[in-house]
């Protein structure tokens, strides 16, 4: 009966995702100031990806570790979610309209950006990676590479072997 009145499907996942972005949005305004949602959102987004990057670069050089990504991973993670929190403090403080938030939430935005893309290239996307990307991430893969290879990593020349 309930369908007929909707025009779209009502799954159990869509009530569910729903149930949570209804929970969750007003709490994103508290945490990160009232029109944050976009940043806040491209933050979520660039840690997601490198956390499937990160995984799947692990799989392919053999140093995948649920409790090294439990241990180092999770914790880091809340970090970067506590961080903008932190900055829109500050500017509450300091009755600034942003500039502490958006300046570390840009910053995050771009360090996590460089890190999903070194591990991408890590895990054998590279071909896909443009070349001037490559160089200005190569500080970062060359620091991946290298932690990778201490971990015990199937590397040879700074490149990752299958």
């Amino acid at each position: 009966m309930y369908r007929q009145l909707f025009a779209v499907d009502i799954t159990p996942g869509k009530t569910m995702a729903a149930a949570v972005g209804a929970f969750l949005a007003p709490w994103i305004g508290v945490f990160y100031g009232p029109d944050r949602l976009v940043p806040i959102l491209l933050l979520v987004v660039v840690i997601v990806l490198d956390w499937i990057t990160g995984i799947a670069a692990s799989h392919k050089d053999g140093t995948f570790s649920s409790e090294y990504g439990l241990r180092e991973g999770a914790p880091r993670t809340i970090f970067l979610f506590a961080l903008p929190v932190l900055a829109n403090l500050f500017d509450m403080l300091l009755s600034m309209p942003g500039l502490f938030f958006y300046a570390i939430t840009i910053g995050l935005i771009y360090h996590t950006w460089q890190s999903l893309t070194a591990n991408a290239y890590r895990a054998g996307w590279g071909k896909w990676i443009p070349e001037p990307v490559m160089k200005m991430i190569s500080s970062e893969l060359k620091a991946k590479i290298d932690r990778a290879s201490q971990r015990g990593a199937n590397t040879e020349g700074g490149v990752l072997n299958d």
